[in-house]
């Protein structure tokens, strides 16, 4: 799709208002009812569906397509990002207020970031077709990482902190409590950070993490920049309420690496074919609307087969205390 660049200021001018007023109603430390939460969330989602709407009718099927099928598969990646959040929080012991705001700090930065990951990833195709092998590998690498890691043990996850953060707090230093919403403080007359700049940090860079696997994963679904920015950027700034709305959800979601991990496996498998067929060779290629029914089904499969799993490891978990009666008391 061909886009000017005042297309390009309009979209980012649009988005950048779209957090003013995000910033704006929640300027106000408190905690984030499920209302509230499932409000925003309805909003930014009816948001990018209208944006997708928007391709449907000015750049036609095709770009709307790729925007949904990216969107979808970024919203999907970036839930798995929540898990490492909630680590964080715990990690710096995040008053439940401020949760709110080092959510939106962090999620900007991490939107910065991915914006350079994806200048980045589209110069580089731009300029080497092969990489779309390389692209390709890591993805169908990192499914089966994925699939390993879910058969470990996840009860001793911690989060460790990045070699950048640490160099940061070294060079700086930190406070040591939360001082409201300040970033910084004047500690024995230095100026050091707060918890609070800290966290926002953390969350920002380990982003950066997930961003390896999401933004090769996108461009395996469209390479045109303007629709792999705008799906993330959708998909990253609808993260913040998710994170209040499904807390408590994510740890039922046991099955989710291992979708996430035929997602991007299929992806890879899509990058792969894709490539042979820029050098030349007669492969069959995968169409968007078959990429979007297959990312769609696996996530649905995915949260029903969760769902069941999670009931009935609390139903087993309570016949052992002696809540429920067990099967056996059941039969006799």
């Amino acid at each position: 799709m061909d886009v000017s660049l005042t297309l390009w200021v309009l979209t980012i001018v649009g988005l950048l208002a779209l957090i003013a007023v995000d910033f704006f109603i929640g300027r106000k430390p408190h905690d984030v009812s499920i209302k509230e939460a499932g409000i925003w969330t309805i909003v930014w989602i009816v948001l990018a569906a209208l944006f997708g709407l928007g391709l449907l009718i000015w750049g036609g099927g095709q770009p709307a397509g790729e925007f949904f099928a990216g969107y979808i598969t970024e919203k999907s990646l970036s839930v798995d990002n929540l898990f490492v959040f909630v680590l964080i929080m715990a990690k710096f012991a995040v008053p439940s207020q401020y949760q709110q705001r080092v959510l939106l700090v962090g999620v900007l930065i991490a939107l910065v970031l991915r914006a350079i990951f994806i200048a980045a990833g589209a110069a580089i195709i731009a300029s080497f077709s092969w990489v779309f092998y390389i692209f390709g590998a890591f993805l169908i690498w990192t499914a089966w990482k994925l699939v390993q890691e879910a058969r470990a043990d996840a009860d001793d996850e911690e989060y460790e902190e990045n070699k950048l953060l640490k160099a940061a707090e070294r060079r700086f230093g930190v406070a040591d409590r939360y001082h409201g919403t300040k970033l910084w403080i004047e500690q024995n007359g230095k100026r050091v950070m707060t918890p609070m700049l800290v966290v926002m940090l953390a969350i920002g860079t380990t982003d950066v993490l997930f961003a390896l696997d999401s933004i090769p994963a996108i461009f395996g679904l469209t390479q045109d920049p303007y629709i792999v920015f705008t799906a993330n950027a959708f998909a990253l700034m609808g993260l913040r309420q998710l994170y209040f709305l499904i807390g408590g959800l994510l740890r039922k979601l046991v099955h989710l690496s291992y979708g996430l991990s035929i997602i991007l496996g299929f992806i890879g498998v899509k990058l792969v074919l894709h490539a042979l067929h820029e050098s030349g060779v007669h492969v069959p290629e995968i169409s968007i609307p078959v990429s979007l029914g297959v990312i769609c089904s696996v996530l649905i499969v995915t949260t029903i087969t969760s769902l069941r799993a999670s009931r009935k490891q609390a139903e087993a978990a309570a016949a052992e205390r002696g809540d429920l009666p067990s099967k056996d008391d059941i039969d006799v």
